[in-house]
């Protein structure tokens, strides 16, 4: 039976205690501790049943007790002085305030955001690492408006049936117990973003607004009435449904989300962007809009995609392939054939991101390449992940080495004050006068091994009672009306070397690798001396049949009596379940297939909290292993086969555990202290915390990324947007034109038969320039370490800077050190040359001599 009216019945807070309504629905209370523990005060046992929710709390707390603190002064100033705290964090200058030339305003735009246990809007990494980034932009003072989705059933609640088998159940989240709010017109009336259909009709969408610190994230939601049953289910899960469904979810995303930033910044008056961050190829549709825009002032398509370059930030999260939404062209077709984008033809859509490429499948519109057609600068998540997309998008600039691919890397960050454990947070205070665990000085004898130590293992006893919690709600579940058997009070043990393992679940990240050799990892869990304990969690994407067979896997082992009690898997990873998990483990285990790990951030987390990586040196390990923070599983890179590179590097970590970690950890002192084991800690604190830090992160998206393309927008619209009218021009000029530029003629003087180091080499290359200006082409020498097959490595670089010679066709010259010994080499290379331009490779055009 179902109501004929639903509404929702709120608590009415006394006066004196309106203002807990504020600090509640701020999501910054959710990184905050003071605030935090302020709404345990209010009633213990409830915040616990809440989940650490304040707005659940305040709905579900008894008047009587209200009453109580509406009278307790001690409470009301300390919630006031919270309150006033809050104002002042959201109004004073922070560090973004210190820069000049930084944009008014930045867009980011995520398809997932997981800030809070409340707001399950994420389903693993993107979405965490999203919703760290806006929270370390809050604390910077960055001024960024987010841009997602409202899903009303979020990512899937995980469940394990009795044989093992992953169950997805999906919650229907009430927005009347979030801490969101309707972006509204001044007369009341909700704003809305509207989209044009194929078949003539619309789609609506309401814009949430929730408040993350200083940062307001925009979440478009297609549930209203304006919308008939099938759309109102657009925005019903994160990734799911077929492919039409999704790419109206992408549509929304992008194209809404823009016109949901017009309608938030006339609103409310915030600068409108001058920069866009896409995460993705998710949001890419947001370009198409912004052209369309610009059309609309009286641009042509070139012209407005060069304004749109300018000001796009693209960033790739994946490794491989297989990660990258891809659609139909012809359903692409279909939209696009629509009054979706006025101005916008078909063909130059279909152009952006059809597969016309070598390797490429012209039946698929490809959402990453229209993402890095559209953003003049785009980046990896690491160092090794920037490698690997140089690699994997290189084809669309195939006349370049790969180094020379326009694709950077900003390794990505978490926020310190959200996963770092409180205890930890009270050690760093109590000794060195500050919470702030990313500043302390970890090396110092201010803090005794003891005392690092003892914070260790209380927060490895949280993990282990949280762990026996979790089990036990499972069972309850599973068996409604059944006691728990006796040995879930025995689940893991404290004292216990404690591996943790969390992710999501696809093949690549091989969560059953620890299993390869079933008998040696009884052992290790059972060594009568040095026994290890894994606790282990993960989703595999609900079609995943293949991600749910490890699982399952996973949990028959696990299940077996003999080892049952020394590894365990915990169902329904999520926020709430990490919080607790990276900071109980010893050490954190990561074995994906090199190089297909983007980045890896659970091993970020575990590190801030002083937990020691064990990881295959992929992703951000590769970069920050130094032998005293953890250890690096060898990869069998050269292994002839899968199965036989998973044996090889199961072998490997076996040994690592037996033979490195189990005997560094269980080595201790008179007092019973693991001294070595504790002094990596220091390091891994001291070291990698602040590197780690999503502040970090932040910061170099701002220096790097963000101030140029604010600047290169800037230049771009002056003058009634003439740059972008020239630019257009030229570009069609020197495309035009490149089929008759060649290298003609080089020559070389001013070294002997035998060159010497200290040697100058002259060089003067003839160009043909099919009727371009030699302003118009960048002339360079590439030479470096010449190998067998003539390959140039080391590679450098030195401009050769034209010359008058009279008629013909133009000479460029100058002269290279020799400033090694050894085989040396060198070309001659012409690339497009406009300050206008990101990068050399940007137009895709090469004259290489020879």
């Amino acid at each position: 039976m179902k109501a004929i009216r639903r509404f929702t019945v709120r608590t009415v807070l006394p006066e004196r205690l309106a203002l807990l309504e504020e600090l509640a629905t701020n999501l910054r209370r959710s990184w905050h501790q003071p605030t935090r523990q302020l709404f345990k005060s209010m009633d213990p046992q409830l915040w616990e049943e809440t989940s650490h929710d304040p707005v659940a709390l305040l709905g579900a707390i008894r008047p009587e007790r209200l009453a109580e603190l509406a009278d307790d002064e001690a409470f009301v100033q300390a919630a006031t002085e919270l309150r006033d705290e809050l104002h002042n964090y959201l109004r004073e200058p922070r560090w973004y305030q210190s820069l000049d030339d930084a944009p008014a305003t930045i867009a980011y735009f995520s398809p997932e955001f997981g800030i809070a246990a409340a707001l399950p809007q994420y389903s693993g990494g993107l979405g965490i690492l999203a919703g760290d980034h806006l929270k370390a932009a809050s604390d910077l003072g960055v001024p960024i408006i987010g841009v997602g989705l409202f899903y009303r059933a979020g990512y899937f609640r995980q469940a394990i049936s009795r044989d093992g088998w992953q169950l997805e159940s999906y919650p229907v989240l009430d927005p009347d117990g979030l801490p969101l709010s309707v972006l509204r017109h001044p007369d009341g009336s909700a704003a809305q973003v509207v989209l044009a259909l194929p078949d003539g009709g619309a789609l609506y969408a309401r814009i949430w607004q929730v408040s993350v610190g200083r940062i307001q994230l925009l979440l478009l939601d297609t549930d209203i009435p304006e919308n008939g049953e099938a759309l109102r289910g657009v925005t019903d899960r994160l990734y799911g449904g077929g492919g039409e469904h999704r790419l109206l979810q992408e549509l929304l995303l992008g194209v809404g989300g823009v016109r949901a930033i017009k309608e938030y910044t006339e609103l409310t008056g915030t600068p409108f962007p001058g920069v866009f961050h896409t995460n993705e190829g998710h949001a890419g549709f947001l370009g198409l809009e912004r052209i369309s825009d610009l059309i609309g002032q009286g641009l042509s398509f070139t012209e407005a995609l060069q304004v749109v370059r300018a000001g796009t930030v693209f960033t790739t999260h994946t490794p491989v392939p297989a990660g990258i939404d891809r659609f139909e062209v012809s359903l692409i077709e279909k939209y696009a054939r629509t009054d979706l984008l006025p101005g916008v033809a078909a063909e130059d859509v279909l152009a952006l991101g059809t597969e016309n490429y070598e390797g490429g499948d012209p039946t698929k519109f490809n959402m990453a390449v229209m993402g890095l057609r559209l953003a003049q600068r785009a980046n990896g998540v690491s160092k090794l992940h920037g490698e690997v997309s140089r690699g994997m998008f290189g084809v669309l600039w195939p006349e370049f080495d790969a180094e020379d691919v326009p694709i950077t890397s900003v390794t990505n960050g978490v926020h310190a004050p959200t996963w770092t454990d409180p205890l930890l947070g009270a050690l760093a205070a109590e000794k060195f006068g500050s919470s702030d665990t990313t500043t302390a000085d970890w090396m110092s004898n201010v803090v005794s091994d003891a005392d690092i130590w003892a914070v260790r293992g209380r927060m490895r006893d949280q993990l282990v009672r949280d762990a026996r919690r979790r089990v036990r709600l499972a069972w309850q579940e599973q068996n409604p009306g059944v006691g728990d058997p006796t040995w879930f009070s025995e689940l893991l043990d404290p004292e216990v070397l404690t591996i943790g393992f969390a992710r999501r679940v696809p093949t690549y990240k091989r969560l059953t690798l620890m299993l390869h050799d079933p008998e040696r990892l009884r052992a290790l869990l059972l060594h009568p001396e040095r026994p290890i304990q894994l606790v282990i969690a993960g989703k595999s994407h609900p079609a995943d049949d293949e991600g749910k067979r490890l699982i399952q896997k996973l949990v028959e082992f696990a299940a077996e009596p003999e080892v049952r009690k020394r590894i365990v898997f915990l169902p329904n990873y999520d926020i709430g379940m990490a919080k607790v998990l990276y900071p109980g483990t010893d050490v954190w285990l990561n074995n994906p297939l090199r190089p297909l790990e983007a980045c890896g951030t659970s091993g970020m987390k575990a590190a801030l909290n002083g937990s020691l990586n064990l990881s295959i040196l992929d992703g951000w390990w590769a970069e920050y292993y130094d032998e005293d923070n953890g250890w690096a599983i060898p990869s069998a890179d050269s292994a002839g086969d899968g199965e036989e590179r998973d044996k090889l590097e199961a072998e490997s970590l076996y040994d690592l555990i037996e033979h490195q970690v189990a005997p560094r950890f269980y080595d201790r002192d008179a007092d019973g202290i693991p001294t070595r084991w504790v002094e990596s800690i220091r390091h891994t604190l001291a070291t990698l915390s602040p590197s780690l830090s999503a502040d970090r992160m932040v910061k170099e998206y701002v220096e790097r990324l963000y101030i140029p393309a604010a600047r290169a927008e800037r230049e771009i619209v002056v003058k009634g947007f003439q740059p972008a009218r020239d630019l257009a021009a030229w570009k069609a000029r020197v495309t035009d034109a490149w089929p008759g530029v060649h290298v003609a003629h080089v020559e070389s003087g001013g070294v002997d038969s035998v060159p010497q180091v200290g040697d100058e080499l002259h060089l003067r290359a003839t160009v043909e320039l099919a009727g371009l200006s030699p302003d118009d082409v960048l002339v360079e020498v590439i030479y470096g370490r010449a190998q067998a097959s003539d390959k140039l490595i080391s590679v450098r670089r030195e401009p050769l800077l034209p010359v008058t010679e009279g008629a013909g066709a133009p000479v460029f010259a100058g002269t290279v050190p020799l400033e090694r010994a050894g085989s040396f080499g060198y070309t001659v290379r012409v690339v497009p040359k406009n300050p206008l331009l990101a990068s050399d490779a940007e137009l895709g055009l090469v004259a290489v001599a020879g």
